[in-house]
Parts: C-alpha cells; structure tokens; sequence
C-alpha cells in the first residue's frame, strides 16, 4: 500500500510564508524567524539547513501549522521548542522555568572574562542555569554553584547541569542572609539575574508566562537585588568581582546600591546592545 505520508507533500517555502503572516498578524517581532524556528523542530533539522528543504511530508504540515498557531497566541517559542538558545548553549526549559534572554549573554560573558582558571563561580537566581552554564562551558572554573530556591526550575536546572562536572546545584534562597556559609570570603565571582521588574510594569504576554517570582522584583523592582548585594559582598573574597542584571529603569539605583554598601569598588554600569542600562558590576575591597 502506498505511504501517504510520503506521498502527500507541501511546499515548505510556501508553509514558510503562510505561517509568517500568520505570526505577523499576531503582532510578533520576527514572525520569519520564528517560522524557521517551528519548521526545523519539526523537520528535526538545524535552522540552517531548512535552504536544502523543498517539502514537508502532510503530518510534518500538520505538525507545523498547529505550533505556528500556539505561537500566534503568544505561547513563548522557546516552549515550544522544548529548549533555549543561550551562547552556545541549548537549554531544556518549558512551564516553570524562566527563559533566558538574549540580553542576559552580555552578563555571562562579562562574568566569563572575569573568570579565571579554576576560580569559584557563584550564579545566584540560576533559573534554567544559563549563566552558570555558559560559564562552566567557555571558562575553566573550579567550582560553579548555581543556587536557585523554586522546585520547578530547579527540576530544569539539574537537568542542564548534568553534563557540568564543575557545577553544583544548591537548593536555597538568595535572601537568605546566611546562605552559603562554607564559601563566605572564598568566591571570585558573582553574577546574578533576579527577578527585578516593577510589580505594575506591562510585560509582554510571553514574559506574562514566566513565573512571577523569577520576573517581578516587588514595587521598585529592587526587592531581591538589595539582598543579593549583600550576600554578594559576603561571599566574595577581597578583590573578587560581582555583576547585577537590572531593569533598564534601575541604571543609577544599582550601582548607587553597590557604592552605598560600602565594600566594593569599581563600581560599572553596563549598557545593553541597545543602549539601554542592563547590568552592574563591582569590585569586593
């Protein structure tokens, strides 16, 4: 009996082109490259070798256009990808799990520059992992504990971490004045992302889909960076050196927070690529 599945085919650059005006429709920023996004998962295939593709076999169409719908309702691509690209990193995260930013590369290769062979790393807010990762990945530390306290991305977390002989995934909240007491005065570097949105800010609808507690950093947004600036002095050994993602609101407030505590120096506010404040970063005395 023939194969129908084989048989029956569709122009792919033609799925290509229905499914980036659905998604411009919907109001998405790249709905093309969001497309090819969808196709290659489906294809299983890299985004690059979809120019050596002609056709898509029916249940591949079928596949495809019902997760080219998903994303027309602003279900985050990379949940539906089952997986986010961070560096040169391909992260599992899903329901739960914040997903890492393309701006959030900036602070991890700032840290990575900053960190040399066989240092003591700490990644507080450690969500998917993807800063503790990319460092584990492009550096040669000693030691990488990620610490993160919600059981969800904690689940996706361990799991990214598993092929990272030198990370070490600790279950603990970064407010917490007394977290990490065997490494107080022993760490090189600290980096950390926290939830730092204003609770009132608008966020788009896939930002809306993270977890709360991984996005909104309380009425100013400063909640837990005010915490973690201490906790970061605390940890880092004299000389050792700290960076803060921060709202591109928060631009003065950060690095006013690290001067005012007293033991840093060399306090740094960063730029992200589009000219907007994104991360701050400091030298323990």
């Amino acid at each position: 009996m023939p194969d129908l599945e084989n048989i029956s085919r569709s122009s792919l650059s033609a799925a290509l082109a229905r499914a980036t005006a659905d998604l411009a429709a919907a109001g998405l920023p790249s709905p093309r490259v969001d497309a090819e996004w969808l196709a290659a998962h489906v294809l299983g295939i890299p985004r690059g070798r979809l120019l050596l593709v002609d056709s898509l076999r029916a249940g591949e169409l079928s596949r495809f256009t019902a997760l080219v719908a998903q994303r027309a309702q602003r279900i985050p691509l990379q949940h539906l990808l089952g997986t986010a690209a961070f560096r040169h990193l391909e992260l599992q995260v899903g329901d739960g799990v914040f997903v890492p930013r393309p701006e959030t590369e900036l602070l991890a290769g700032w840290g990575i520059e900053h960190t040399a062979p066989g240092a003591t790393v700490v990644d507080l807010c450690s969500g998917s992992g993807a800063i503790a990762l990319a460092v584990a990945d492009e550096a040669k530390p000693g030691r990488v504990v990620a610490v993160e306290r919600s059981p969800a991305a904690l689940s996706y977390l361990r799991r990214n971490a598993e092929p990272f002989a030198a990370v070490e995934v600790v279950a603990g909240d970064v407010t917490d004045p007394g977290l990490l007491p065997d490494l107080r005065g022993a760490v090189t570097v600290v980096l950390c992302n926290p939830p730092y949105v204003p609770t009132a800010t608008t966020v788009p609808p896939e930002v809306a889909l993270d977890p709360a507690e991984a996005v909104f950093g309380g009425g100013d947004g400063l909640e837990v960076i005010r915490p973690v600036v201490a906790l970061a002095a605390a940890l880092l050994a004299p000389g050792g050196v700290v960076g803060i993602e921060h709202d591109d609101v928060h631009g003065e407030a950060v690095p006013a927070l690290l001067r005012a505590d007293g033991r840093f120096t060399e306090v740094t506010a960063h730029d992200d690529l589009t000219g907007r404040p994104r991360y701050a970063t400091a030298r323990r005395t």
